[in-house]
């Protein structure tokens, strides 16, 4: 839409406000709230609107905090949980003086990635097609103080409460509970939330996202998942933002609560976020071809970009502490980097569901959906864009199961790093690549690094765990 038929949809609706959203560094919506007397013209779409930026996670100092949001007038949608008609309204962010796009947005960064592509020639469009997981839980408490530390997740689906007296909400006992990694598929009524996935796609849809499927995921206790179709990068983490935003409130609608916490059930799946990925020119799929599960040799210098970068691309698509007790071996995600066709348990798989050289793409599977999508789009198009201008081997395919494999056969596959602060020594080392084209800056991975450090594995390794308790308290 242009800033024109933004003001018209304005009248058309009775908007009474606009919701001015924007991205922080670590990939979280923040927002204000401003009448429709501020956008009675186009000035806001050319002028901004300035805030302070000091608050906000990894941005601007206090003494340098002055900055500008340019709403997009394409992203203009009427949210659907304000109680008075509201726009909704995506937006860059610019720095007041020099208008220069500010390298510490994401959504400036995703934009930088997109046009790095075309210049390279490669391509015109890369196209990403998220599949996030996530839970609904019925209550959750959690605290930790001086002198103790706990967290308390509770589920009418959990398997742990087949026995219980009464539901947990009220009502009755009823069984029907879904044991642990018995929850792919089942109908009502071990399914409880068919009605709520389906609120949370009806509510997408009205936002303009394209939904594919919803079903219950893997794991005990309310595990879901919702697929989109494929989007261009930034389009693409535009919906994942308003994704997790409507799967949030409709869950609260409900007086219930949804996380995207990677692991947040002790001994069931974990949640992740496979990420479907190709690159267009024009009208043409450039992953199509004759080679290994149809694919062209473009897409397997691309495979092979991936593969190599993962230790360094996971500090921004596994960006949490927590991503890394998802991320073991034996368990449900790929730790292992290696490429298959069809074979779920390699890192990037190589979908076989049709063979038209339209649905040719790749699948990454090793992200979660704490990323912020605007950062792991674009580095996972970087990393894959280097493996193409280095055509880079990604060795030969891994057609068994990984899981299976002997120590001595293991020794041969790369894997995964073992914890945050693992990826983010990757990421120093190994980063050159992300600064092509300006897409990513050396302030904002050195930013990125440090904020990582201090306020996630310096916290985590400063506080004693509750099970080391049962580990050491009698030694």
């Amino acid at each position: 839409m242009t800033p024109k038929q933004v003001l018209q949809m304005i009248k058309d609706k009775g908007v009474v406000m606009v919701d001015v959203k924007f991205i922080d560094l670590l990939g979280t919506w923040q927002h204000f709230t401003a009448p429709i007397s501020e956008f009675k013209d186009e000035a806001p779409f050319d002028e901004g609107l300035g805030f302070d930026g000091s608050s906000i996670r990894g941005w601007q100092a206090i003494d340098n905090s002055d900055m500008l949001v340019i709403p997009d007038p394409d992203t203009a949608v009427m949210d659907p949980f304000t109680k008075d008609p509201t726009l909704s309204i995506i937006a860059n962010i610019s720095d007041p003086i020099t208008r220069a796009d500010y390298t510490r947005d994401p959504r400036n960064i995703s934009r930088k990635a997109e046009a790095y592509l075309k210049t390279t020639g490669i391509g015109d469009a890369a196209f990403f097609g998220p599949e996030p997981e996530f839970f609904i839980f019925d209550s959750l408490r959690y605290d930790t103080t001086q002198n103790s530390s706990y967290y308390y997740i509770d589920s009418n689906e959990g398997n742990w409460n087949s026995g219980r007296e009464g539901a947990v909400k009220e009502g009755a006992n009823l069984g029907f509970k879904v044991k642990n990694k018995a929850g792919y598929f089942p109908v009502p009524p071990v399914d409880t939330l068919q009605d709520i996935r389906t609120e949370m796609v009806l509510e997408m849809e009205r936002v303009g996202i394209r939904v594919e499927k919803q079903h219950h995921e893997v794991a005990t206790a309310g595990q879901a998942e919702i697929d989109m179709r494929f989007q261009t990068l930034t389009k693409m983490a535009d919906w994942l933002t308003w994704f997790k935003y409507i799967v949030k409130n409709v869950a609260v609608r409900h007086g219930m609560t949804a996380t995207f916490m990677p692991k947040p059930i002790f001994g069931d799946n974990g949640t992740g976020m496979h990420t479907h990925q190709s690159i267009w020119k024009g009208d043409t799929p450039l992953f199509a071809g004759n080679g290994y599960a149809g694919m062209s040799e473009l897409a397997m210098h691309y495979i092979a970009g991936i593969l190599h970068h993962a230790p360094t691309i996971a500090a921004f698509t596994n960006p949490g502490t927590n991503s890394y007790r998802r991320l073991v071996p034996g368990f449900e995600a790929p730790i292992n980097l290696a490429y298959s066709s069809r074979n779920r348990s390699a890192s990037v798989r190589i979908p076989m569901y049709s063979p038209s050289p339209k649905a040719k793409r790749i699948e990454v599977r090793f992200p979660d959906p704490t990323c912020n999508p605007y950062i792991a789009f674009s580095a996972m198009l970087m990393a894959g864009i280097d493996g193409i201008q280095r055509r880079l081997d990604p060795g030969q395919p891994l057609d068994k199961d990984i899981y299976a494999l002997t120590p001595a056969e293991l020794a041969e596959v790369p894997s995964m790093p073992a914890s945050l602060e693992e990826s983010l020594s990757n990421l120093k080392k190994d980063h050159e690549f992300l600064l092509k084209g300006d897409v990513f800056t050396e302030d904002l991975i050195e930013t990125w690094i440090e904020y990582k450090m201090a306020n996630e594995v310096s916290a985590i390794r400063l506080r004693p765990h509750p099970y080391e308790f049962a580990l050491y308290y009698d030694a």
